[in-house]
């Protein structure tokens, strides 16, 4: 009896690259064959609404395919990122919430890079004292540090002087 070898593939990882995370994600998702459910969604019926058998059963499978697909989602996603989305119920919003978290990375990231241009491009005013300036750099840094940025003390202490 042979033993045959089954090769799982991996799962994305969301890396904050978000285009290129997504054209995996996505056609991971279609080899599973739930990428109709991240895209659609599942249609629940009216309130009140009967149901045939055969719509029940495809209605329970819907919802199995988005469970299955947000599990898949919920392991390509970093617990820092997956702790804001735990109140997302379907894959769809799942999705959607991650094309939005790119274009909130995306502005941070500008963001950050006129900072950082800002702090590039400070000099100190002629009679404006120490401290007027020290705080105007410090300012500038703050807001780059609260945008993820990792400048060093010595950079700091290097403009100043």
């Amino acid at each position: 009896m042979a033993f045959e070898s089954v090769v799982q593939p991996t799962i994305p990882r969301f890396d904050c690259h978000y285009d290129h995370w997504s054209m995996l994600m996505e056609n991971f998702l279609r080899s599973k064959e739930y990428w109709t459910v991240v895209v659609s969604g599942v249609a629940e019926p009216a309130e009140g609404a009967m149901q045939t058998d055969v719509q029940q059963t495809k209605l329970e499978e819907m919802k199995l395919k988005d469970l299955k697909a947000n599990n898949y989602l919920f392991q390509a996603i970093d617990r820092s990122i997956l702790e804001t989305i735990l109140c997302k119920d379907t894959a769809k919003h799942i999705w959607d919430f991650m094309k939005k978290y790119q274009g909130i990375t995306r502005a941070k990231r500008q963001q950050l890079q006129a900072l950082r241009s800002k702090f590039e491009m400070l000099r100190m005013e002629s009679g404006e004292s120490v401290t007027d300036y020290f705080s105007r750099l410090m300012a500038i840094v703050n807001k780059m540090r609260i945008h993820g940025d990792k400048t060093e003390d010595v950079s700091i202490v290097e403009k100043i002087l």
